[in-house]
């Protein structure tokens, strides 16, 4: 997607990964982007993620979001922004970049703009100096990155950074303008909300019809039902003049009151002219000239609502007042009555029922029962019905107590709404009054000197002189500081092309080289292929050996910098050891160094010709950016980026989230320091599994260049964490393949961590008995895999039934130690990426998908010695891990967990039964050996291994 462009979410080019300078904080926060065509043309708020492995930077609808929208090229952009008109502040910038495709972005404020404008320099001008500074692939100089840990970690990139112009640099300094961003720029932006778009194009549909609702909203009738008081503005109080209608309602309302007045007892009256509270709904609104007599057509007797005789608003409000108070307490009455009768009811309803039960129970019981006992029962009755009696006045009193004191809390309530209406009222009048006093004496200073008319219009034009001089100040600073940014940014275009040629000048002369180099191969090949279809002379002196000689040699160089006058000549395509520390083309065999080194390249031509629709590492960036103010949890998104893989420079944290995750149980029952003391314990006591600890470490990972001598780094960090696991289980100790999990796991983990990474797999993801001596787990799982192949890969499974092929030989140490030494470490790091989220199940997975990788070409082998030969060496062929992982994930589905737990448990009891029954036939021969002289020689395969 060109620059400046936005798409409803299409994905963006893959960036490739490009040496970076060191790690430090990311690049990424808020920015509005100029989008849209037509009338919906405006600015809308996007994050923002610098990439610097192409220099790109990538925006996002949100910080969540995996997918970006698109990406704007900064290697090849250049910056600018415009001097605004006086009064605004400058925060939009645009980046020009190639084709003329110009994006308009615009920051919170001018401090942000001009952060991001330098942020961007900066990172465009370490990228374009670094273009040549990658002499080693970038598989083979892994990004830093402060969260990776182990030992993988530990290694340095060797690069050799060009040397750069020091009067550019020294340029660049002086022309920098100190800024600082704001809670909208970094990581920590990802925990703010989106700024609000402040453009005032920016308006969508759904912005339209929320402000004609918000508008119409506002014009609708309200609904004042629940309202206690009603206070109207100054301007909603002129717009009410009386008609003579009104005034005429008024009168007779006020012959009512009157009358009502007359006839009302107990009615309590209100200390104001008239109630705000208690006006029903339907009223008529007072008017502001009835109450504060301020009007233009009232008398100055009338100017407060407490002074002077009453108006026509004064009648209306004290008529509806006292109408509504007496009707008030006729209801009241009403419903007192009411209760009383109700409860008058229920008493005589009770009296019928007592007197009913006793006149039952005297009828029943007055045979046997002396006349003095029956009268204290009836004494004892009317005590009880007496004091039940009194029990329900006091209730009704409580009720009639406590409704009293909600009605005062109403008063109390309704006398402060209307302190609060006159303190209003007051306020109001008080501001008129001040408008009046100011106008008046300036009327008067005006008449008294009339020279102040003279000197006015003089004081104001200098007024206004000063303030252009002001916003010419800022206007001159303004544009300095643009001129700074110019003059940096011209001074850096023309540094970067110039770089650029001198790029372009090393590129041609590389190309000559190379393509000197490829006529001299096209020549001995070319001698070769003529000798093979005429040979001219005997097999001892052709000259076709000479030249396969000179071919091998060649390409089974190792790259090194001994020669480092050839070092930029040179095409570098394959490193002596990867990023992993793994050697690439071993030492010792030659015909497997010429597959091994054939396999780096077919690696590398796969890397170089990979061309993905979006960059993993920034969908993991954006990720983990959005974990920054909370935890990481499981998830399908998660899940999904780690099965396409985990960047080089997080697998560390990933995978020690993933390890605490699972033994989140175990580590919290345990003691702080827990590791160091199981350690402490396996060094000084006496410990059965060190012996056989010290033999394997050496025999670990030879090929790894971190175990490769007894001085390694990893040899010691070995040693410690299988000691101390073999203290924490005694019952397993040490078995072989348990070094090999440990390795993998220190390449990026730290010896507390890989111990606990080791403590998942045996005590979590494996079964019982997986590493012990009898192998239980292990045989159990070989039978489920034929199982699950004879179920998804049927063809493949006859074929290996009809040729008596146990393919369990081989896949056996695939179980036992996850892949290790059995596929090529870019996909062993992956299938380790899943397993350690998902557990054993990626197991099976993973190699059902190996053997329906090649499934195709082991059914054309036709003979069971082929077939086991293809089976020992197929997997280190099989390059491809994204098209293995498709497999693994996506063809092999469904895939539940509940079958695989289903035959673990019966193929169990199988090999329970089976071994009880070599146990037997053991115990058999042991027997039969003691008592017969001519088996006492024999030994049975315990014996011989102890």
């Amino acid at each position: 997607m060109p620059a400046g462009s936005e798409g409803d979410g299409g994905p963006a080019e893959q960036p490739q990964q490009q040496p970076q300078p060191g790690p430090g904080p990311r690049l990424c926060g808020y920015l509005q982007k100029l989008s849209g065509k037509g009338p919906l043309r405006g600015f809308r708020s996007r994050w923002f993620v610098f990439d610097p492995r192409r220099c790109y930077l990538y925006y996002f609808k949100g910080p969540q979001e995996p997918l970006p929208l698109g990406h704007i090229d900064i290697a090849s952009a250049c910056f600018s922004y415009h001097q605004p008109e006086a009064g605004d502040e400058p925060s939009a910038f645009e980046v020009h970049g190639p084709g003329g495709a110009v994006a308009v972005l615009k920051a919170a404020t001018r401090q942000d703009m001009t952060y991001w404008l330098q942020e961007l320099q900066q990172k465009r001008w370490e990228y374009c100096n670094n273009l040549d500074a990658a002499k080693r692939d970038s598989r083979t100089s892994p990004t830093p990155s402060d969260s990776a840990k182990g030992l993988v970690a530990k290694d340095n990139p060797d690069l050799s950074i060009l040397s750069q112009n020091a009067s550019a640099e020294r340029a660049r300094n002086i022309l920098a303008v100190e800024t600082s961003p704001t809670d909208l720029v970094g990581e920590q932006a990802a925990s703010q909300p989106a700024p609000v778009q402040a453009s005032a194009l920016n308006f969508s549909l759904k912005q339209w019809s929320t402000e004609i609702k918000n508008s119409m909203s506002s014009l609708r009738k309200g609904n004042n039902d629940n309202r206690r008081s009603v206070f109207y503005t100054t301007e909603e109080w002129e717009l009410l003049d009386p008609t003579p209608k009104d005034l005429e309602d008024s009168m007779a309302l006020e012959e009512k009151r009157k009358h009502l007045a007359e006839g009302s007892k107990g009615l309590a009256g209100s200390a104001f002219p008239f109630d705000f509270g208690r006006a029903p709904h339907k009223a008529k609104r007072p008017l502001l000239r009835d109450v504060m007599g301020s009007g233009k057509q009232r008398p100055s007797s009338d100017s407060s609502p407490t002074e002077g005789g009453p108006g026509s608003a004064n009648r209306l409000g004290s008529e509806l007042q006292l109408k509504y108070q007496s009707q008030q307490e006729e209801l009241e009455k009403l419903k007192k009555d009411l209760l009383s009768q109700k409860e008058l009811v229920r008493l005589l309803q009770q009296t019928v029922r007592s007197s009913q039960y006793d006149k039952y129970f005297a009828s029943r019981l007055c045979e046997g029962v002396p006349k003095d006992k029956l009268e204290l029962l009836h004494q004892k009755d009317d005590q009880i019905l007496g004091l039940n009696n009194q029990l329900e006045k006091l209730n009704l009193e409580k009720d009639s107590l406590q409704q009293e004191v909600k009605n005062l809390k109403c008063k109390v309530g309704e006398l402060n709404e209307q302190l609060g209406m006159l303190m209003e009222t007051i306020q109001a009048k008080d501001e008129v009054i001040m408008k009046l006093s100011q106008q008046l004496s300036e009327c008067e200073d005006s008449s008294s000197s009339p020279s102040g008319a003279v000197n006015s219009p003089t004081a104001t034009c200098a007024n206004k002189d000063l303030q252009e001089l002001d916003r010419l100040k800022d206007n001159l600073q303004g544009y300095k500081t643009q001129n700074k940014f110019l003059n940096k940014e011209i001074l850096e275009l023309s540094a970067l092309r110039r770089n650029a040629e001198a790029r372009e000048r090393e590129w041609q002369a590389k190309y000559t080289s190379l393509e000197a180099k490829l006529c001299q191969i096209e020549s001995k090949y070319l001698i070769l292929l003529q000798e093979m279809k005429t040979p001219v002379c005997s097999e001892e002196q052709s000259p076709a050996r000479e030249v396969i000689t000179q071919l091998l040699e060649d390409a089974l160089k190792a790259e090194t910098t001994e020669q480092p006058e050839q070092a930029f000549f040179k095409p570098h395509l394959v490193s002596e050891y990867d990023i992993y520390g793994f050697q690439t083309v071993p030492e010792d065999d030659e015909e497997e160094k010429l597959v091994a080194k054939s396999r780096a390249l077919d690696l590398r031509s796969l890397s170089l010709s990979e061309n993905r629709e979006i960059s993993a590492g920034v969908k993991w960036e954006n990720y983990l950016a959005s974990t920054l103010t909370r935890e990481m949890v499981r998830s399908v998104e998660l899940k999904n980026l780690i099965r396409s893989g985990i960047p080089h420079e997080h697998r560390s944290r990933v995978w020690k989230w993933c390890v605490n995750l699972h033994v989140k149980k175990f580590k919290d029952s345990t003691v702080p320091g827990y590791f160091q003391t199981l350690l402490h314990n396996a060094l000084e006591k006496q410990n059965p599994a060190s012996k056989q600890i010290e033999l394997d470490l050496l025999r670990t990972l030879p090929n790894n260049k971190h175990y490769s001598s007894p001085t390694s780094e990893g040899i010691q960090k070995l040693r410690n964490v299988l000691l101390a696991f073999s203290w924490r289980n005694p019952d397993i100790g040490y078995c072989q393949g348990l070094n090999r999990l440990v390795a993998i796991a220190l390449l990026y983990l730290e010896q507390e961590d890989a111990f606990w990474c080791l403590v998942t797999i045996v005590e979590v993801f494996m079964p019982r008995d997986y590493y012990t001596k009898t192998l239980l787990g292990s045989q159990v799982d070989q039978r489920v895999f034929k199982d699950l192949m004879s179920e998804k890969l049927p063809r493949l499974h006859a074929h290996f039934e009809q040729y008596k092929v146990d393919y369990t030989l081989i896949t056996f140490n695939w179980f036992l130690v996850v892949f290790v030494d059995s596929v090529v470490s870019d996909i062993l790091f992956k299938i380790w990426d899943s397993f350690l989220y998902e557990g054993p199940k990626v197991i099976f997975r993973f190699a059902l998908a190996l053997f329906k990788y090649q499934e195709e070409e082991i059914l054309k082998l036709q003979d069971s010695m082929s077939i086991f030969k293809y089976l020992r060496y197929f997997t280190r062929n099989i390059l491809d891990a994204r098209k293995l992982t498709a497999i693994a994930f996506g063809d092999l589905n469904p895939f539940p967990l509940r079958q695989i737990r289903n035959r673990r448990t019966y193929h169990l009891e199988k090999v329970r039964l089976e071994l009880t029954e070599l146990e037997a036939m053991r115990e058999d021969f042991l027997r039969e050996r003691d008592t017969c002289v001519e088996k006492r020689d024999l030994i049975s395969d315990d014996e011989e291994d102890s």
